[in-house]
């Protein structure tokens, strides 16, 4: 497989996709940000690692599906990169921290907390998970002009989903417990599981790489007894994610 070219995982080669490409977690979502492509084709798909290509403002772009975690999502940047992707944005889900990030909103992170391992081995905890700024700023801006609402911060990501839902259960509850409460105090806007590790990946292969997310739900919202209608449509997230690509493409096309 590794004579001609096909990456192990993701069952492409060169050419397969373009420079841009979008992450979802979910291979379900892949079809839906497809359908905002131009002559969207079905590449394949292997694993959790489900592949569309078509174009965005008349360059080659693609989607990619990574599955739930650092360990997959950094197999796929990996993977991707060695066939010429080189711009990246995550469009995930989330579950808010903040009290003002409410079911539907849409999250912009500037930053990731890496609570997971999969950076470590990229490198040492005293680097940053940062996204590249110009990604950032235009999911920001697209999210504003379409209409959401939309929040910048910092992102929790963790390894373990139960470790945030039921921290109780496990037998270290008192860590789980602790560092949430920090998470809180120092003003997280989100928990999500992927982008840390993007994040550092990136900066390890120097590629461009953001993230947004659709807020699922706010669990401390829930505790406190106020408004959480829970939402799962995560197409408001999706559009933004698009009209950020676009802006980038169009971007780079200017600077020639």
């Amino acid at each position: 497989m590794q004579d001609i070219g096909m990456q192990f995982h993701i069952h492409c080669k060169e050419g397969d996709v373009g420079r841009y490409v979008f992450l979802p977690g979910d291979p379900g979502r892949c079809e839906a940000i497809a359908a905002h492509f131009d002559d969207p084709v079905h590449i394949g798909m292997n694993r959790e690692y489900n592949i569309y290509t078509g174009t965005l403002l008349g360059q080659k772009v693609s989607v990619c599906s990574t599955g739930i975690g650092g360990p997959s999502a950094s197999i796929a940047m990996e993977e991707l990169a060695a066939i010429g992707a080189d711009t990246f944005i995550r469009i995930g889900t989330c579950g808010g921290i903040h009290l003002d990030v409410l079911p539907g909103d849409v999250v912009v992170a500037t930053g990731a907390i890496r609570y997971e391992h999969t950076s470590l081995e990229y490198a040492p905890i005293e680097f940053p998970a940062v996204p590249d700024f110009e990604v950032t700023a235009a999911l920001k801006a697209a999210g504003e002009d379409l209409g959401f609402r939309t929040h910048t911060g910092v992102v929790q990501c963790k390894d373990a989903f139960y470790g945030q839902h039921a921290p109780e259960k496990s037998p270290v509850y008192y860590e789980l417990l602790q560092k949430w409460e920090s998470w809180k105090r120092l003003g997280v806007k989100a928990s999500e599981m992927e982008s840390a590790a993007l994040f550092v990946v990136a900066s390890a292969l120097n590629v461009r790489c953001g993230s947004c997310f659709h807020a699922v739900w706010n669990q401390e919202r829930e505790k406190l007894g106020m408004a959480m209608p829970m939402t799962e449509d995560t197409s408001g997230a999706i559009r933004v994610g698009i009209e950020a690509m676009k802006r980038i493409i169009a971007a780079d096309q200017k600077k020639g």
